[in-house]
């Protein structure tokens, strides 16, 4: 297999199978390489000192995938450029990751008017104004022989994180890490170049590019891009293409099994649903429903953690990682003991059994954040990869996911983590998301919060939820929420990843537990988030 991934996308040159869909037009392998190679050549003419980095902000076009094209035959290095961020911290990203030249459309153009990122208009591309044919057109191809020159070690792209809890870092991905990723791809799942991928995740994200075009790319199969996911499309679009290999984050499998249910769902050549943070139910539904494979797995982006589902795995669990992948106490450095459950299947270890999950063999596969020293050296600690996330594991070592680092509540001198809550409360029927954040206790400690995304359309009923909890048998004494809000939306990133530090941890709206009910409170005193009244 080439060993970076200007060679994959160098030896579609000559095949004239079916590449790429994108609005009622299709291109061959052969033409997408062309294509990509003009846009190589313009792109040499923009480049000056320093490093080789290129902004991408565009919609899921074809004109967005044939600049990622472009720039792995060029040997440049892509920077995702965020949407979903806006001002003063959409100028920082660019700015940060120095890019030399940006490319934009016209839906990412008014997000960057006026932002001092740093790139002057001459290196800047409107990919919609009339003049970009023309300037295009002109470019002279770049000569598909210097793919052959591009190391495997070159960046090739810089895909900031969610910044789910902190500020977003840009991981490095280099040519040679994107090829082996689209090997791996193509070797677990059986793919081949009869498949066809689906792809309506944001292509600034990293698992749009690594899920579903590299191994596009890798065996020849044809890419159907949509400019933006659609729920009631998703199925039209399946059968209308043939679709066999679909890549998600997060709710697009929730958001698809919302749409009315019709006898004959499962007629379609879905064959793999392919991604990450589904919920037990949705998968189960998902693959029923429509008559697929859905293989959900828990990973980094930086590459490292790698939690697998396999037919064994009990309910509430990740799965199993490689060997080498364990839960480490990170005061102690020792690993962390199996947990303990009582016959209800609560937890009764949390504090021992809770610790961060640690790579102890993967340091080498880390391949860095751009121009973050300090992030890197927090992640690399005596040699090992240290991932953020906390989890516990059974005694036959099934990773249970535990929140991010800072997902931890001191409640009544027992320290609690906070995902464990969410998934139970998540089983409530009205509830589409939960998201468990710690607010003050008046005597000491913390007090639970829940903030509950409710399903469309459905009524909160407080009475209902407290039966719910009193019928939980693995339910927690220490995890029962003190305060309740229903919201409408969580605060989410663009691949819908709930964004906890966005979360207003003011308990106005709340409902309060009084005994075993619930009643809604309010803040009196703004000086004290405590004084409340019913």
């Amino acid at each position: 297999m080439p060993d970076t991934f200007a060679r994959l996308v160098a030896d579609r040159a000559e095949d004239d199978s079916p590449g790429l869909w994108f609005e009622e037009r299709s291109w061959t392998w052969r033409e997408v390489v062309a294509e990509a190679r003009q846009r190589a050549g313009l792109l040499e003419q923009l480049r000056v000192e320093g490093p080789w980095h290129v902004g991408l902000a565009m919609e899921n076009t074809a004109e967005h995938l044939l600049w990622w094209c472009a720039a792995a035959i060029a040997g440049a290095t892509v920077v995702g450029v965020n949407p979903t961020r806006r001002g003063p911290e959409l100028a920082r990203d660019i700015a940060f990751t120095e890019c030399q030249a940006l490319v934009v459309d016209d839906s990412r153009r008014p997000l960057l008017d006026g932002l001092a990122t740093g790139v002057p208009a001459a290196r800047t591309l409107h990919v919609d104004e009339p003049g970009y044919a023309a300037r295009l057109a002109a470019a002279v191809p770049l000569n598909l022989a210097r793919a052959g020159d591009v190391a495997a070690d070159a960046a090739y792209s810089l895909v900031f994180t969610s910044g789910t809890t902190s500020a977003p870092k840009a991981v490095v991905c280099t040519q040679g890490r994107m090829a082996r990723i689209a090997g791996q791809q193509v070797e677990r799942r059986g793919l081949t170049g009869g498949d066809v991928f689906y792809v309506v995740m944001p292509m600034f994200h990293s698992n749009a590019i690594m899920a579903g075009i590299a191994p596009a790319v890798r065996t020849g199969g044809r890419v159907v891009l949509r400019r933006r996911f659609s729920a009631s499309a998703w199925l039209p679009d399946v059968r209308r293409h043939g679709v066999t290999f679909f890549n998600y984050v997060g709710k697009p499998l929730h958001y698809v099994l919302a749409t009315p249910e019709r006898p004959d769902d499962a007629d379609n050549p879905l064959r793999i649903a392919f991604g990450n943070e589904a919920s037990e139910r949705d998968i189960a539904e998902f693959s029923r429903r429509f008559g697929c494979r859905v293989i959900d797995s828990f990973g980094s982006s930086e590459g490292e953690i790698h939690v697998m589902r396999t037919p064994e795995t009990p309910p509430g669990s990740l799965g199993v990682a490689p060997e080498g992948t364990v839960v480490l106490d990170p005061e102690t450095l020792r690993e962390c003991p199996p947990a303990r459950f009582d016959d209800a299947g609560v937890l009764l270890n949390a504090e021992e059994a809770v610790g961060e999950i640690v790579n102890t063999t993967g340091a080498a596969l880390f391949e860095g954040y751009w121009n973050n020293p300090e992030a890197e050296a927090r992640r690399l600690r005596h040699g090992w990869v240290w991932s953020g996330d906390l989890a516990y594991r059974d005694a036959d070592g099934f990773f249970y996911f535990a929140g991010r680092s800072g997902d931890w509540l001191r409640v009544d001198g027992e320290n609690v983590a906070t995902a464990p809550i969410e998934r139970l409360l998540g089983r409530f029927p009205a509830f589409s998301s939960v998201a468990v954040l710690a607010v003050p206790d008046e005597a000491v400690g913390d007090a639970v919060l829940a903030v509950a995304e409710l399903e469309p359309g459905a009524a909160f009923d407080p009475d209902a939820f407290a039966a719910f909890l009193a019928a939980q048998p693995d339910l927690g004494t220490t995890w029962v929420p003190r305060y309740l809000r229903p919201v409408d939306a969580l605060p989410r990133t663009a691949t819908s990843k709930v964004v906890k530090r966005a979360i207003d941890t003011g308990l106005d709206g709340a409902l309060e537990r009084v005994g075993s009910s619930y009643r809604y409170a309010v803040r009196t005193d703004p000086r004290d988030p405590l004084a409340l009244r019913g």
